[in-house]
């Protein structure tokens, strides 16, 4: 049986959040799952790593339309997403690539 791509993600983001509040206190990242663009139509599941003192945010999207990959974006938490997304595969997404991103982005 396939595992389920959005319960891979949320794994490795959970567990770089553990990471991140057990040696960084002051980044605290807010995790969250959207529906939003599956609820519109759109055959994606979102997930957003918020730092509310930087007000910067990470998206991470898993497209139905590109099995396999994982698309990010490093913006503010007043931006929209936009068109210039980075992929990494999802066999190559880990907490530590997770942790990395959060401490040079939110640190």
């Amino acid at each position: 049986m396939p595992t389920d791509p959005l319960k891979t993600l949320s794994d490795l983001v959970s567990e770089a959040h553990a990471q991140i509040q057990a040696a960084h206190e002051h980044i605290n990242p807010v995790v969250e799952v959207r529906q939003g663009m599956r609820n519109a139509g759109i055959p994606a599941d979102v997930l957003t790593l918020d730092c509310l003192r930087t007000q910067r945010r990470i998206t991470l999207i898993l497209h139905d339309q590109q099995p396999g990959v994982v698309l990010y974006q490093f913006v503010t938490r007043a931006e929209e997403v936009g068109g210039d997304f980075k992929q990494i595969p999802l066999a190559d997404m880990s907490s530590e690539t997770l942790v990395g991103w959060m401490e040079d982005y939110f640190g």
